[in-house]
């Protein structure tokens, strides 16, 4: 199966981070195509998107300042089926293309994203400013995966990526 392509650009204010495609952003070539990923509905009610998108128009985001990579290129089934040598080889690459980039933030769409990039035990959500950012200049933000797996409600999640915006507000 095919990689999904990043959408990555110099000046972008937000990179949004996943583990690795699902076999349905595959098999469509876009990012958080699976119905069941409630990543679109998150912006559109975070305000980080004046509409909701949907996933065959991921790259029209960054004409909003807003681009998508993964820590792993290869899609599979869940993140379980992630090798620790693909973890290994995209940390690497993944640090080479924020430092190629320079995004204001990063942002690592769950926990588990983070700390497998950072290999930092544990993380708040929310901006990082305990530790240096990995990439020297990339604020780092952690947010709750978009998943449909994920029990957390959905105002909260929401919430937390409002926080984006209201940086971007402030901040632009």
């Amino acid at each position: 199966m095919d990689e999904v392509p990043d959408h990555l650009d110099h000046g972008l204010q937000i990179v949004f981070i996943g583990f690795n495609p699902s076999l349905r952003s595959g098999e469509l070539g876009h990012h958080y195509a699976n119905p069941r990923n409630h990543f679109w509905r998150i912006l559109e009610h975070s305000g980080l998107t004046p509409r909701l998108y949907d996933a065959s128009e991921d790259g029209e985001l960054l004409r909003l300042g807003l681009g998508f990579t993964n820590i792993v290129a290869r899609p599979t089934r869940g993140a379980e089926d992630i090798t620790r040598g693909e973890y290994a080889e995209g940390r690497q690459i993944l640090r080479d293309k924020l430092t190629r980039y320079r995004p204001e933030i990063a942002c690592f769409v769950g926990k588990g994203v983070y700390t497998e990039f950072t290999r930092r035990a544990k993380a708040d959500w929310g901006f990082q400013e305990e530790q240096p950012p990995i990439v020297d200049g990339v604020r780092e933000f952690v947010a709750p995966s978009s998943s449909g797996l994920v029990r957390m409600p959905m105002p909260e999640i929401v919430a937390i990526y409002h926080r984006l915006y209201e940086y971007i507000q402030e901040n632009t």
